[in-house]
């Protein structure tokens, strides 16, 4: 047998190597990037309705800040928020007789006690000092409604027991209201001109209303502002009195209801 020259066999035992050596991977080419998934819509969050608590914490800040001669620091976050009010009262029955009622709801017994009156009379504040005169505002009217027992800031009736007082004693001063305002070139469907809200339950089936109930009336709207900007404002005889302070509104709504949000009358401005 004929032997290979020695670099034949070197060639020979390099050949398989070669063919076993495993494939290099390929160059990666450009990937692209997946397309960002698209953004969850965001659903437009509804302010709150500010209520009567909401409002009284704003008018004592008011009050505070004119007390102190503090004016007030960029635009009132009040202005334009929405509100319903839901004000108790005939909680201990029907209204005396010299009671001052402008602005302030109440009820008394119809003929022979077989029918409840309940009426509200707005309070003429067209021309008040209170507000500092309606037409330096841009308002054509001003009717006001009283906030009674601005401190207490839970909605219904008082549930503190009465008690029996040393002396004769007075009603309490009004010091927060509501001042209904109107544009000279607004709708004037709204405007009472003087008339009271008027509504007649009958027949009566109890004699008397209980005095942890009475009735509500409901006030629904959006604050307004002032000239000078501020949805409240506040006045003061002296500095040893308390300051009254009144908030400007654009009523959508004004009730009668019961305790439990019956509705018994209702009178929308449109």
């Amino acid at each position: 047998m004929r032997k290979l020259p020695y670099f034949a066999w070197l060639i020979a035992a390099l050949i398989p190597a070669s063919c076993d050596r495993p494939a290099e991977p390929a160059s990666p080419g450009t990937v692209e990037a997946a397309p960002p998934a698209p953004a969850t819509p965001t659903p437009d969050v509804v302010p709150q309705r500010l209520g009567r608590a909401d409002l009284l914490a704003a008018v004592e800040q008011a009050a505070s800040d004119y007390a102190a001669g503090k004016a007030r620091d960029g635009a009132d976050p009040l202005t334009g928020r929405a509100f319903v009010l839901d004000l108790a009262f005939g909680c201990n029955g029907p209204t005396p007789a010299d009671a001052a009622t402008d602005g302030l709801p109440g009820w008394s017994w119809g003929r022979d006690r077989k029918a409840i009156e309940i009426s509200l009379a707005p309070a003429a504040w067209t021309d008040s000092p209170l507000v500092g005169g309606a037409s330096g505002d841009g308002w054509e009217a001003v009717e006001g409604f009283w906030i009674a027992r601005p401190w207490m800031r839970a909605d219904g009736c008082p549930g503190a027991a009465v008690e029996a007082p040393a002396a004769p004693t007075i009603g309490s001063p009004q010091t927060v209201g509501l001042a209904a305002v109107f544009e000279a070139d607004g709708s004037r469907l709204g405007r009472r001109n003087g008339r009271a809200y008027r509504h007649t339950i009958r027949p009566v089936e109890a004699a008397t209303v209980s005095a942890t109930e009475g009735y509500r009336l409901r006030l629904e709207g959006r604050f307004a502002s002032f000239a000078d900007g501020g949805a409240v404002r506040c006045q003061a005889a002296s500095t040893a009195r308390r300051p009254v302070c009144v908030a400007a509104a654009q009523l959508d709504r004004v009730a009668f209801t019961t305790a439990s949000g019956e509705i018994l009358s209702e009178w929308r401005p449109d």
